[in-house]
């Protein structure tokens, strides 16, 4: 029930927010707007949970799991279903965009302050970065990687204690865990007040004219997220996880409901864990420890959309590219779908590096920013299904089935 009513707060938030544009009505405009706190105080609340839940559960699955071979065979198998599945996402939302270029008109580019770029790191660089020297500071900046490194070499160091030490960890982690996946659900039945807060203001100012001129672009990350679940994510599944598109969609839409109305595949951590393991016959240990690592690590569909992101904004400000140029488009795409972190939006303040190494003015990132709540709701369900994929096929391949 809780799924539906959260979509009952987006359906509510859209018509209000719509009413609100359309009419000019004083009293939907202040309903809409008065609204945006509770959004803010929803989200805030996420965010407050994302670090200490993944560090909690990553820790928990890797020191039970003992055998540090087993949990090497896990990981890196998970790590390059990971990597492996963002060059086919860059690849379909470049190449759709590029053929949907031909129905998009001319659109006016909104004027914005200057942006500052963040710098791109080199691959040596990114690797340096993910041993951070100070985990305390790695945790207040939000640097999700760093942190999740530094929990797995915990974890694996406290696998190997005596039996006595390593339970008592153990036991402390996991209540740790219990107690915040409980205030995980408390935030959640606030939910449908929240992403009602979240969806009325902005759609309220955004109204119908923006939308309508960029709908070619919204649909064409919609048309692109549909192509890459068609010829990656559910071939995969039948293929190799044995389990079919009406199984693997039914049994994870209260997740991909929670993950696509708060766009944060976090915030769905607890029902994802839950429907995983329940609906999809994933053993417990791979799915504690693969969920939470892929939402902090694998967002396939927020390389997707940043690939058709790159090649919509180059089209606008007519900057060119050709072959070379698309090459390079695609690698600093790759690079910097690395960094997203798992919360609304930040897959389209990422690309600013992207953008600028091919020449694309930063203005345009107010632009896409201005849509984003729509595809990154699409996104962010793709990506919850890309997790939940890549825990059913490790499982898989790494033990018995548990039908």
């Amino acid at each position: 029930m809780l799924h539906l009513a959260i979509a009952a707060g987006l359906v509510l938030g859209l018509s209000v927010g719509l009413g609100a544009a359309a009419t000019g009505n004083d009293w939907l405009l202040a309903l809409a707007k008065g609204s945006a706190p509770f959004g803010v105080i929803f989200m805030n609340a996420i965010r407050m949970l994302v670090i200490p839940l993944i560090m909690a559960v990553i820790f928990t699955s890797i020191a039970r799991l003992g055998d540090l071979r087993r949990l090497g065979r896990i990981g890196g198998l998970a790590l390059a279903w990971y990597w492996l599945t963002l060059l086919p996402a860059i690849a379909i939302g470049m190449a759709t965009m590029q053929v949907s270029l031909q129905f998009a008109g001319a659109t006016r580019m909104p004027q914005t302050t200057a942006i500052e770029v963040p710098q791109m790191p080199g691959i040596v660089d990114f690797i340096v970065s993910l041993v951070p020297a100070n985990p305390f500071a790695a945790a207040s900046s939000g640097a999700i990687l760093p942190l999740i490194v530094f929990t797995a070499l915990v974890a694996a160091a406290t696998g190997t204690l005596p039996s006595a030490n390593r339970e008592r960890l153990i036991n402390l982690a996991d209540d740790v865990s219990k107690a915040l996946i409980k205030l995980v659900w408390w935030i959640l039945y606030t939910a449908p007040l929240g992403v009602f807060g979240l969806t009325a203001p902005v759609t309220a100012e955004l109204g119908w004219s923006l939308v309508q001129s960029l709908a070619v672009f919204i649909t064409c990350v919609l048309v692109g997220l549909l192509i890459f679940m068609a010829v990656v994510t559910l071939p995969f599944m039948y293929f190799v996880g044995g389990i079919g598109p009406l199984r693997y969609l039914r049994g994870t839409f209260g997740g991909v409901s929670i993950a696509a109305s708060t766009t944060s595949t976090a915030a769905a951590i607890p029902v994802t864990l839950e429907e995983t393991t329940r609906n999809l016959g994933v053993s417990a240990k791979v799915a504690d420890l693969l969920i939470p690592l892929g939402a902090s690590l694998h967002r396939p569909g927020s390389a997707l959309f940043q690939g058709a992101a790159v090649v919509f904004l180059a089209h606008l400000y007519d900057v060119p590219l050709p072959m070379a140029m698309l090459g390079a488009a695609f690698l600093a795409t790759l690079l910097v779908s690395l960094t997203v972190a798992p919360v609304p939006s930040s897959g389209v303040v990422t690309m600013a590096p992207a953008l600028d190494a091919i020449g694309v003015p930063l203005a345009g990132l107010a632009l896409v920013l201005g849509i984003d709540r729509i595809p990154d709701m699409l996104r962010s369900a793709v990506n919850l299904l890309g997790q939940v994929a890549a825990a059913v096929m490790v499982d898989r391949w790494t033990g018995p089935r548990k039908d």
